[in-house]
């Protein structure tokens, strides 16, 4: 969880477990459902729907994350810092993209 804890922290949210916590779910799940939508965020589906069917948590918990986290806006945040700066290998594994 640590990339993700740092993400979060820029982006003002303190750390996946506080997150867990507003949303009543587990933090491992927490973070489930931030790589997820990071991971749909740029794609043309909805992005809370896509990560419920690859998460399995619902739709409507996925939206409070978002809210969360700041919106749609920060969401894109996520996926660009994910993607981005040199990140690359690290964020295709966070993103679940990689073979292992």
């Amino acid at each position: 969880m640590g990339i993700l804890d740092g993400l979060m922290g820029q982006l003002g949210e303190s750390d996946l477990a506080n997150l867990a916590a507003k949303v009543g779910i587990a933090p491992e799940h927490a973070e489930m459902a931030i790589k997820a939508l990071a991971k749909f965020h740029p794609m043309e589906v909805d992005t809370a729907e896509g990560a419920a069917a690859e998460t399995g948590l619902p739709v409507d918990k996925l939206q409070e994350i978002i809210g969360h986290i700041g919106g749609e806006g920060a969401l894109g945040r996520y996926a660009s810092m994910l993607q981005g700066e040199g990140l690359g290998s690290i964020a295709s594994n966070i993103l679940g993209n990689s073979e292992n």
